[in-house]
């Protein structure tokens, strides 16, 4: 059995997730924070790719980093090429996972008390310092919800990632890909073996999640 696909989709979600648990993570304290012209369009953006059908995230991604696209021709000229190799997969599973992780950190951010924090400032806390002692502390919980939805949602990601980094065997062949392949040439067996592991994973961590969150319930 090639278990390739499964070590790809493992790798390219890590590295989706590690990503955009940075960038929602900014993404969400400064829309939080901030007051400015046009803040609705901007998390509209950061929001679309949940309704979007990922064929057209993916088409969207293509124009975007192809060889003469705007981003494409900048990184043609220096050599790098991201369409059709496991770069654009991970690109593909950080614009779908971007939107669960922005909403989770921001949700738990807006739940921080302004008292807890005000009471830092009084005692001489900068601003930085509050939100690394008191606010960030206190949004753990959805911080760990954003990041298993959202490596959950990258795992299963299908049609962002066909569009720019291709169905290439053993290099940008995904779980979801390899599924998909297998059952079009009848191979029944094999993508039979595949959706039973990505529906364990999957439910797997979302019964975890939930789990662990009524635990936290009853312990405060």
């Amino acid at each position: 059995m090639d278990m390739s696909p499964i070590w790809l989709s493992i790798k390219v979600s890590l590295v989706a997730v590690s990503i955009v648990f940075v960038i929602g993570t900014l993404l969400a304290v400064l829309m939080l924070r901030l007051d400015f012209r046009g803040k609705s369009v901007v998390e509209s953006l950061i929001l679309v790719p949940l309704v979007l059908p990922p064929s057209v995230a993916g088409f969207l991604l293509l124009v975007l980093l192809g060889k003469y696209g705007p981003v494409g021709k900048v990184l043609d000229m220096m050599g790098i090429q991201v369409i059709f190799s496991w770069y654009a997969a991970v690109i593909a599973s950080a614009v779908v996972a971007l939107p669960l992780i922005y909403q989770s950190v921001k949700a738990a951010l807006e739940q921080v008390q302004p008292e807890l924090e005000q009471a830092a400032r009084t005692l001489g806390a900068s601003e930085a310092t509050v939100l690394r002692t008191v606010t960030l502390p206190l949004a753990w919980p959805g911080f760990v919800a954003g990041t298993v939805l959202a490596f959950a949602r990258s795992l299963g990601e299908f049609g962002a990632t066909l569009m720019i980094s291709g169905n290439i065997p053993g290099e940008t062949q995904t779980i979801p890909l390899a599924i998909y392949t297998a059952s079009q040439s009848g191979d029944l067996k094999y993508s039979g073996i595949l959706v039973a592991i990505l529906l364990v994973a999957s439910f797997s961590m979302v019964f975890s999640l939930n789990l662990w969150k009524r635990r936290s319930v009853l312990w405060l």
